[in-house]
């Protein structure tokens, strides 16, 4: 009788503040969907991070004809210069950090630029003997980068000694930040849908004073009078949540999986399982903010 009772009052406050329902559900809805983005942008981080990472390569730019580095006084690099180097590459104590390495001669790396950089004019600007030639280094572990760098740089025939995976840092910057913009988005959101849900409850318990007034003479419970009420918030938060869980699938899905994994199917995008993920977190946030922002209402308008 007792939750045949607080189904009925759900019910009911659902019906007579139907409009402020959906307005409580599209607000959770909205910041939660950016919580879900912030979400899968740091998935997308750490997943790219754990696949670029194990590929990145350090390289030795060797001196060429056009080269100023104060590693290149001597000019380009000779034949002897180069075996050095690749007899040092191959010598006990850097090898054991190597996993591999190749070498890329000038026209090598032409070829490169020009597939990179096909769509650009600047394209025809350059020629093969502008490029320098270089040594490819896959590290076993990439947290080494600045061993190979002290043992190079200053050898004779050394231009630079580059890790890719401080380009990455850059890019992984610029997605980090964006994730932080959606996580203050979702902040103001949350806030705005805190406010929301408790003028709606203090509305349903205005609509209904004279129902907990009876019940307060009758003897009921504190939480018998306050669960409807709270439970109207949760319903709508809960409903809210699902759909921004429902939207963060589809953009794993549709977007990342269908038309981004095409573009560039040498990157790694996270699945539409790993965004799944993230919907229990989306609904039990969406319920304690309906929860508290519930109670926190009803303790100085609905006093029992």
């Amino acid at each position: 009788m007792r939750l045949a009772f607080i189904l009925g009052e759900i019910a009911s406050g659902l019906r007579r503040n139907l409009s402020m329902v959906v307005s409580v559900i599209l607000v959770t809805f909205v910041s939660l969907t950016f919580v879900g983005a912030a979400g899968i942008l740091q998935l997308q981080i750490n997943q790219m991070k754990g696949y670029w990472y194990d590929r990145v390569q350090v390289a030795i730019f060797l001196c060429g004809p056009g080269s100023s580095s104060a590693g290149c006084a001597g000019g380009p690099v000779t034949p002897d210069q180069q075996k050095a180097l690749q007899a040092l590459l191959d010598s006990p104590a850097v090898a054991q950090y190597i996993s591999d390495y190749h070498y890329e001669s000038q026209a090598e790396a032409y070829q490169h630029f020009k597939e990179q950089f096909a769509n650009s004019p600047i394209v025809d600007s350059v020629t093969p003997d502008q490029l320098p030639s270089s040594f490819r280094i896959n590290l076993k572990d990439p947290q080494k980068y600045q061993i190979i760098s002290e043992t190079f740089s200053s050898r004779p025939g050394v231009e630079t000694v580059i890790d890719q995976r401080q380009l990455l840092e850059k890019l992984f910057s610029v997605m980090n930040g964006a994730s932080v913009v959606a996580i203050v988005i979702a902040a103001v959101m949350i806030v705005c849908a805190i406010l929301l849900i408790g003028t709606t409850i203090r509305l349903s318990a205005f609509s209904r004073r004279r129902e907990t007034g009876i019940m307060r003479l009758v003897g009921a419970s504190k939480l018998v009078i306050q669960l409807p009420f709270v439970l109207e918030g949760v319903i709508a938060a809960v409903v809210g949540a699902v759909l921004a869980s429902a939207t963060v699938w589809a953009v794993a899905k549709f977007f990342l999986g269908d038309v981004l994994a095409r573009q560039y199917p040498d990157t790694a995008f996270i699945s539409p399982a790993q965004a799944l993920m993230l919907s229990p977190l989306l609904v039990g946030l969406g319920v304690v903010l309906a929860g508290m922002s519930s109670m926190l209402t009803l303790r100085r308008y609905l006093k029992v």
